[in-house]
């Protein structure tokens, strides 16, 4: 059965709609470009002003056109857009493509047009890229679809690209052409009014010529689809992205530590890292990614050799593989002494493998068999410099001969050339990716090897999570935008099996006294104030109080504090609590992102959190390899081990605390913001100390 998305990448008849006879102006490129590329369907220009385009016969209108049409290519001004789009629906048309821009990037009208044009898409069943796009293309040879008006036509690969920026889908195709790396589909995604980069993921998952899938995106759409699908995909193919906007604010006031420490690009690395999506920092870098991918085996681990002629290049090339993460491989005895054998008496058999300037191609591949059969070895880093005595073209059929068929990722530098020259077939042909220096075949080498490390692990499960959400339910009420009360808070955590420390609210000196008896011993005395955030700062907290007159002392002492620094007004009591033993001090929380929806974060707690910023975010719903995953990415994870003759603390009540807060914030969605700070984590349990939670 067809797939929708078949009307606009695999059509077998085109109409162009404003196709123009003008050279140079887009529609009389788009025109020429596709018959130019050959194009293997049938071509329609459409123009009601001449009989003729470019040698075609022109249509006054796609009614008119007495065949089917798959796909229309609609170029008009946006005042006529919609004229042309009822054209195409009463016709049959399954798939368009608007050029044209004056849509939903232009507030006021453009939105409107725009959403006249989604209403005209529903009403007819069609499918659309754009508006306000560059065009698509198919570079498979059987189809040879060229929609856009670039000025070059890439190689055919297994590259999928998929870019929201028009202009610099230009670029990309043009340097995808200068690198050598083939292209199996690329689509400008415009204003994405219909068609998803979801959805595209979803169409190059089963199209057998994509074995990469790369993105440029400004925003992604429907995150939690987006996530949904990318998460399926990349267990099967790699998909790398370049996100804009990393710097944006996002606009977001926060009132707790979680919502404070949530920057402008917190829920896209958490969303994509979840999903196991490549992000790279610049387009040359995505690209520098693709031709790893494209060509080679994923890395199944992080050892890395280096085999070069030049000791300069080596030294660079161990220093970016061990910032990013890889390991530079401890060689076998076995490995350095067979190695010595034929390497000159001056050359280095150890990792970097120097074998100096007068190496020769059989120098180059004895030594690359040799590592790539170490089984310490789970990469190659090959390095060339040009000297005068060694033949590049026979380096490169060394390369080749010694790695193809091997399942080891190996990597070239033929040092100041950017992708593989023409000149070098035999690495085209061998398919091994070559960069210009040291540090760019790093990068690549640590991306790929940090996704074969995502492939390697379990995708975890959901965990069921026992919730009493009648409890729940009845703790968050109804109500305006709120801070939820001390009492109110205590047992929504206790409807999600959170342990909370024995606690009374107190708003006089007479009610802290009375709940310093009913708790007895020591006893913690805090600031209660749905405004001031930090607590400690306003001296708003006092430990180790014992004692109805201690505890009624330190309610007035606080009071005091507020007073003398014009904040009496905020103080609307304060909480009498248990002092517990000392623990490590921990951070849970929750915000919610606009686009993106509930963050979970944890990380370093206690009143230093924003100072040490020692904290890891991701997208609920959390699995139970996320949790994991994020209690080892803290710096701080040694002390849950037990520093210093410490005791560890009690990991798998971490593990289901954090599994409750996520279980909260997707069951509850209008908490905005949550903040268990500090979360004392003990050798028998965790106990949530502080908690904040705020309503929308």
């Amino acid at each position: 059965m067809p797939h929708p998305l078949d009307a606009l990448l695999r059509p077998r008849s085109v109409a162009v709609v404003g196709a123009s006879r003008k050279r140079g102006t887009i529609a009389a490129e788009i025109f020429h470009n596709l018959l130019r590329t050959g194009y293997t369907g049938a071509v329609y220009p459409v123009n009601p002003h001449t009989p003729v385009v470019q040698a075609v016969r022109a249509w006054p209108s796609v009614q008119s056109i007495p065949d089917p049409v798959d796909l229309a290519v609609i170029v008009v001004p946006a005042t006529a857009v919609l004229e042309a789009v009822e054209d195409c629906g009463k016709k049959g048309v399954k798939g368009i493509v608007v050029i044209t821009a004056g849509f939903g990037e232009m507030p006021g009208e453009g939105v409107a047009r725009q959403e006249l044009l989604k209403d005209r898409l529903r009403h007819y069943g069609m499918r659309m890229v754009g508006p306000n796009c560059l065009g698509l293309l198919n570079a498979d040879p059987e189809i040879s679809l060229d929609a856009t008006f670039a000025p070059t036509f890439p190689p055919f690969g297994s590259v999928a690209f998929s870019s929201q920026s028009g202009a610099l889908g230009l670029a990309i195709l043009d340097h995808a052409r200068q690198l050598g790396v083939g292209i199996s589909q690329f689509v400008s995604m415009g204003n994405q009014a219909d068609v998803t980069a979801a959805e595209l993921i979803e169409y190059w998952e089963q199209d057998a010529a994509t074995r990469v899938i790369l993105l440029y995106m400004e925003n992604l759409g429907d995150p939690r689809r987006f996530m949904e699908v990318a998460r399926r995909v990349s267990r099967s193919k790699p998909i790398a992205v370049v996100k804009s906007g990393r710097t944006a604010a996002g606009a977001r006031a926060a009132s707790s530590h979680t919502g404070s420490l949530a920057g402008a690009d917190v829920a896209v690395d958490a969303l994509l890292g979840q999903a196991g999506i490549i992000r790279t920092d610049t387009i040359d870098e995505l690209f520098d990614v693709a031709m790893l991918l494209a060509n080679q085996p994923v890395p199944h681990g992080p050892r890395v050799a280096v085999l070069t002629n030049a000791g300069g290049p080596g030294i660079m090339a161990t220093d970016a593989c061990e910032s990013r993460g890889l390991h530079i491989a401890t060689l076998s005895p076995e490995t350095e002494a067979a190695l010595r054998l034929f390497l000159p008496a001056e050359a280095s058999v150890r990792n970097p493998v120097d074998m100096i300037a007068s190496a020769s191609a059989a120098s180059y591949e004895a030594a690359l068999r040799l590592l790539l059969a170490d089984p310490a070895v789970d990469a190659v880093l090959v390095i060339f410099v040009t000297p005068i005595v060694t033949d590049a073209h026979d380096v490169a059929s060394a390369i080749r001969s010694a790695a193809t068929g091997h399942q080891k990722t190996v990597v070239t530098c033929l040092m100041g050339t950017h992708g593989v020259p023409a000149a070098l077939s035999s690495l085209r042909e061998g398919r091994f990716p070559s960069y210009a220096f040291p540090e760019a075949a790093a990068r690549a080498l640590a991306r790929a090897t940090g996704y074969g490390a995502w492939l390697a692990r379990p995708e975890g499960t959901l965990p069921v999570v026992q919730v009493d959400q009648v409890r729940a339910r009845a703790a968050l009420g109804s109500g305006p935008p709120r801070w939820l009360s001390p009492q109110a808070t205590a047992e929504l955590l206790g409807a999600f099996g959170i342990r909370t420390p024995r606690s009374v609210l107190a708003t006089t000196a007479e009610d802290a006294a009375r709940a310093a008896v009913s708790i007895g011993g020591k006893l913690a005395v805090k600031l209660h104030s749905s405004t001031i955030t930090h607590k400690s700062d306003v001296g708003g907290v006092i430990l180790g109080v014992e004692g109805p007159e201690a505890v009624a002392g330190a309610f007035a002492s606080i009071a005091w504090r507020l007073e003398s620094r014009g904040l009496r007004g905020e103080m609307e009591g304060v909480l009498v609590q248990e002092l517990l033993p000392p623990g490590v001090e921990l951070l849970v929380g929750a915000t919610l992102d606009p686009s993106y929806g509930h963050l979970v974060a944890f990380g370093a707690g206690g009143v230093n959190v924003e100072l040490w910023k020692d904290l890891v975010f991701r997208v609920a719903p959390l699995r139970d390899l996320d949790v994991e995953d994020m209690i080892q990415g803290i710096k701080a994870r040694a002390l849950l081990e037990g520093f210093r003759g410490a005791p560890p603390v009690d990991k798998n009540a971490l593990v289901r605390l954090i599994l409750a807060v996520s279980r909260m914030v997707e069951s509850f969605p209008e908490i905005q913001e949550l903040d268990l700070n500090p979360v004392l984590a003990l050798p028998d349990g965790v106990v949530a100390v502080d908690a904040r939670v705020r309503l929308r």
